[in-house]
């Protein structure tokens, strides 16, 4: 199985149009013995993670497949109908260099040999399901972080990601390589004081931390 992620933006008239779309994928998605993990995703500007970020006119889709019906998928109807109504988009495939965690109870993502070797581009995904009663908790300790991350000198774009409005929350960034990322990660102050609270407070309930090679990327983000 491969990882791809796709991302469009759409036309605010056709925000109803999408709404209902990433309803009825759910079906098409749970249906195509091709792809393994998925996950239809909104998204947003990831600064406060409250519905106030949310973007309507971006949504995405993140899933693993076999390789050997990646073509035939990105030819279908369903893909198709994304593509038609976008007016900018986003695809890559993820080769995966390191994860810790779990998305949905699964772990989707497997490190695949040559990975770490990658010296170009790379992705992080980032997502947990916050605690209900530790929300005000998690939403006080992101601004600091969002700052950071956005003035972080290797960052080349970084936006919020989610299953739903409020709980399950994620970022999705591309950094210019490995070294720009593990110089965010592991020595910005602000992101070690989040990563010292989550630990304390036992702010999620789950949570994922991976980081990708960025292959065949095509689109801006």
């Amino acid at each position: 199985m491969i990882t791809r992620i796709y991302f469009w933006k759409i036309r605010t008239r056709d925000v109803p149009w999408a709404i209902t779309k990433m309803a009825l994928d759910r079906r098409r998605l749970r249906k195509d013995s091709s792809v393994g993990f998925w996950k239809l995703l909104g998204t947003g500007k990831g600064e406060t993670f409250t519905p106030r970020d949310a973007d309507a006119r971006r949504w995405g889709l993140l899933i693993t497949i076999d390789p050997a019906q990646l073509e035939r998928f990105e030819a279908s109807k369903f893909m198709r109908a994304w593509d038609n109504r976008s007016t900018a988009t986003f695809r890559a495939t993820l080769q995966t260099i390191a994860v810790q965690g779990s998305w949905s109870g699964k772990r989707p993502f497997q490190v695949e040999a040559g990975a770490k070797d990658w010296s170009g581009q790379i992705a992080a995904i980032t997502r947990a399901r916050i605690k209900n009663r530790k929300s005000a908790l998690f939403w006080r300790s992101v601004p600091p972080v969002t700052a950071a991350l956005h003035s972080s000198p290797g960052l080349i774009a970084a936006i919020g990601i989610g299953e739903a409005p409020i709980g399950l929350q994620g970022t999705f960034s591309i950094w210019r390589d490995n070294s720009a990322i593990r110089e965010f990660a592991y020595r910005g102050a602000a992101h070690q004081a989040v990563i010292a609270a989550t630990a304390r407070e036992a702010l999620y309930a789950e949570e994922l931390f991976a980081r990708f090679a960025v292959v065949e990327p095509k689109g801006n983000l």
